[in-house]
């Protein structure tokens, strides 16, 4: 994709035409929908434009589904008054820039679509077939990208299919018509896009993408039947499978990985880069540590019998790091390991600490207790931290937005809710789970494989902005999102320490609220919250749009 990529950057404003260009007139300074889309050339130019805006929409320096999280259960955002901060505090409004730059963006990827769709007719005959289809087909399944995340975050939104002149004001379409034209859009796309890409093609969205995608969109709905078709397509296909080691998916190993479907893709050569390493690294390594995970995640981790820690004879409270799921310490950096060459270390006696880094190894002074912004949580995250320091800000490893392992627990899901658990879908639950070293899963009743479905989409997707997604599909958002949100011991870990878990696989820590430290409260209305509110801008400007309830 590299020559895309060079291209975005040169050409991306052919691909960024808004309402303001809509009207008659030849612009000389930008180009025009009566004299552009007229040459192959042109129309791929314009779907170039159309990546840029979607792919590279980032917030915090990282692209937006690793911060999700942070207003969720499993994650904190640590930056005083954010827009993730106040969402997780229940405190978010209508005026919030995060909103507007959601929505904004969104609108204008779907412009750019509703143009290229709308006008691309014209460079037809001078086309190569196959190009004309893979743009046709790309252009669709942005739109339709974009949709799914407006209609998941919003609820009832304006459904544009056309170019849209300055003075239209519309109103919104109903949630559940919107989700249907996504799914039709996106079944359009996948009979559009190829399979696979090679060479300086990799990168572009294929028939996988449009196929994950509509199935997340129908899981998020409920449309069970669509999504284990949807799944069973792309598990069929045979073009994709589990990465076999888990830890590879986040370092730069995963620009081969076979798992990975929909991704997006960086590079410091092209100034394209993100400063996920930066948010997350530890102090000591010249990190913020200001994304950090909660002690409630940290918890959620299985032993490796398959039990959970308040059920497993391999579970010791002394040392509650041992005998756990691998993917615990593939996700989280944990007190004891080493990262980035320094011993992690947040016990507030643990004044020094080993730096690595040098032979021999010497004690330096511990960032991670002294320095007032260390992580609060006790804990760091360590997806997507495999980067020198030297290019902590300035990261070219590939973000993923859609994995195999997320079809294979989709399918697993759908199946299961509607009460035809199969082997395919056994064998889909043991093959994530098997990946990571834990237990295959045995025949159970349809409530106990939802618990240990929903326990896997946890621990398996932990800072990829799912759990945002889950815990509001599931309705469960107003249980775990209340209280108090806590880290580590204050001191040293409790020799009894064994939290209780309630029916959604959340822990309870009335015994030892006063042992841990506790970083945040969080609230969640659920009358108010399980949309966010429509922009007050586009109230101001639209009398049409009406506000989500409560806000």
């Amino acid at each position: 994709m590299t020559k895309y990529i060079k291209l975005i950057i040169s050409l991306c404003i052919f691909g960024c035409i808004s309402c303001e260009d809509y009207l008659e007139r030849y612009p000389l300074d930008k180009p025009s929908d009566a004299t552009f889309y007229s040459t192959e050339s042109e129309l791929i130019m314009a779907v170039n434009g159309i990546y840029n805006t979607s792919m590279y929409y980032q917030k915090a320096a990282s692209p937006l589904n690793l911060v999700l999280d942070c207003a969720s259960d499993i994650g904190w955002d640590r930056d005083q008054g954010s827009d993730l901060q106040l969402l997780g505090e229940g405190l978010q409004v209508p005026t919030n820039d995060t909103y507007n730059e959601l929505w904004f963006n969104s609108y204008s990827v779907i412009a750019q679509c509703n143009m290229l769709l709308t006008n691309m007719h014209k460079a037809q005959t001078v086309t190569n077939p196959a190009t004309y289809q893979r743009i046709e087909g790309e252009a669709r399944f942005f739109r339709a990208y974009h949709y799914h995340l407006l209609v998941n975050f919003f609820g009832n939104i304006p459904l544009l299919t056309e170019p849209q002149s300055i003075t239209d004001k519309p109103g919104q379409t109903d949630r559940a018509v919107v989700t249907d034209f996504i799914l039709n859009e996106l079944e359009e796309a996948a009979q559009l896009l190829p399979t696979e890409y090679t060479g300086d093609n990799i990168g572009r969205v294929t028939q996988g993408c449009a196929l994950s995608i509509k199935a997340r969109e129908a899981l998020f709905s409920e449309k069970w039947e669509i999504t284990a078709d949807a799944c069973k397509r792309i598990i069929n296909s045979g073009l994709y499978s589990l990465e076999p080691d888990y830890n590879n998916l986040f370092n730069q190993q995963n620009k081969q990985s076979k798992e990975v479907i929909f991704f997006i893709q960086y590079s410091r050569v092209n100034q394209l880069t993100h400063g996920v390493p930066g948010n997350l690294f530890s102090r000591m390594a010249s990190g913020y540590s200001n994304k950090v995970p909660s002690q409630s995640l940290v918890d959620s981790y299985y032993c490796t019998d398959g039990l959970p820690i308040n059920e497993s004879v391999l579970y010791n409270a002394a040392e509650p790091f041992k005998n756990r799921d691998p993917r615990l310490d593939a996700t989280i950096v944990l007190p004891g390991s080493i990262f980035q060459g320094y011993q992690f270390e947040t016990h507030p006696d643990s004044l020094e600490c080993w730096d690595y880094n040098v032979t021999p190894a010497v004690r330096r002074t511990n960032q991670d207790v002294t320095n007032p912004y260390a992580t609060f949580s006790g804990y760091c995250w360590r997806k997507y931290t495999d980067e020198d320091k030297t290019f902590r800000l300035k990261s070219e490893l590939n973000i993923i937005l859609v994995r195999y392992a997320e079809v294979l627990l989709m399918y697993a899901e759908a199946i299961n809710e509607l009460g035809q658990m199969d082997q395919q879908g056994y064998e889909a639950l043991k093959l994530v789970r098997e990946r990571a070293n834990m237990p295959a899963i045995q025949p159970d009743t349809q409530a106990n494989l939802r618990k240990l479905i929903r326990q896997e989409r946890k621990v398996e997707f932990a800072m990829e902005g799912l759990r945002f997604f889950d815990i509001r599909r599931w309705k469960i958002a107003e249980s775990v999102m209340n209280g108090k949100l806590y880290g580590r011991p204050v001191r040293d870990y409790l020799p009894d320490y064994i939290p209780a878990f309630d029916e959604n696989g959340m822990p309870r820590y009335d015994k030892y609220a006063g042992e841990l430290r506790s970083f945040d409260t969080r609230t969640f209305n659920p009358k108010r919250d399980y949309l966010f509110p429509i922009p007050q801008k586009e109230l101001d400007i639209n009398k049409n749009l009406k506000q989500n309830p409560n806000y």
